[in-house]
């Protein structure tokens, strides 16, 4: 496991999935973690599973940028810099385009799109201070490779991908050490996605697309987070790194 220790990590959507087992992946690696999330409960709960640390719970909406630069001056306040943020949060929805309302529309790319540039935007100078920050983005297979009925989040997690790379760039460009890469999962279980899964019908029709044949865990994804965000990758920016069980190798 890559070392973390003394690092500051923020987390958005950790009271869940993905969020919640890299949270308390880099918890393990030494890192204290910064858990951000809308929901207050599963927040308060996830902070409490991580154990014995300094770590910390911010509850906001990521979509609301107010909310964005209250946060950066709580971390800019308590921690002086910030070394890794992970842009985790978000949500899709399996509606045709001509299904889809424009609000619906809107919220979707709000939730995966709007939270990674508000971020990026108000927590880059604090990575900057880190001298080695990184940024770690939750894309999906869907900002790669599109599929019927997923419009909206394709159009979401493609703009993810090139915002990444964009800010890759940009920062090199500045000489500020920070690096940005993306992460794309493929079919993974979560509490949201488990119910679907559960179901033989579906999970037949989805691993027929998968060559290695089952559903990724969401700890396998924190696994590939970590070594993105750490020294072992810093050779590493701009670019994407696929977990999907073989599926766009097709």
């Amino acid at each position: 496991m890559p070392d973390f220790a003394g690092r500051i990590v923020l987390i958005t959507g950790a009271a869940s999935g993905i969020g919640l087992a890299t949270a308390r992946r880099f918890a393990a690696a030494g890192a204290t973690v910064l858990l951000a999330d809308r929901n207050a409960e599963g927040l308060q709960a996830a902070l409490q599973g991580l154990g014995v640390g300094p770590h910390e719970a911010i509850q906001f909406d990521v979509t609301d940028e107010a909310a964005w630069i209250t946060a950066a001056k709580r971390i800019a306040g308590t921690h002086g810099r910030l070394d890794v943020l992970v842009n985790n949060a978000g949500f899709g929805s399996f509606k045709s385009i001509a299904d889809t309302s424009l609000d619906q529309w809107r919220s979707i790319l709000a939730v995966n799109l709007d939270s990674v540039f508000l971020a990026t935007k108000y927590l880059l100078p604090l990575l900057a201070v880190s001298g080695r920050g990184a940024i770690v983005n939750m894309s999906s297979i869907r900002g790669i490779v599109a599929a019927p009925n997923t419009g909206s989040y394709c159009a979401a997690k493609g703009g993810v991908r090139m915002f990444t790379k964009a800010t890759a760039l940009e920062c090199a460009a500045l000489g500020n050490g920070v690096r940005a890469n993306s992460i794309h999962p493929g079919h993974i279980a979560t509490p949201l996605s488990a119910p679907a899964y559960a179901d033989p019908k579906v999970a037949e029709k989805l691993l027929a697309d998968v060559p290695l044949r089952r559903i990724g865990e969401a700890t396998e994804i924190a696994d590939a987070i970590l070594f993105l965000a750490g020294d072992e990758s810093r050779y590493m920016t701009g670019t994407e790194l696929v977990l999907d069980g073989g599926a766009t190798a097709q």
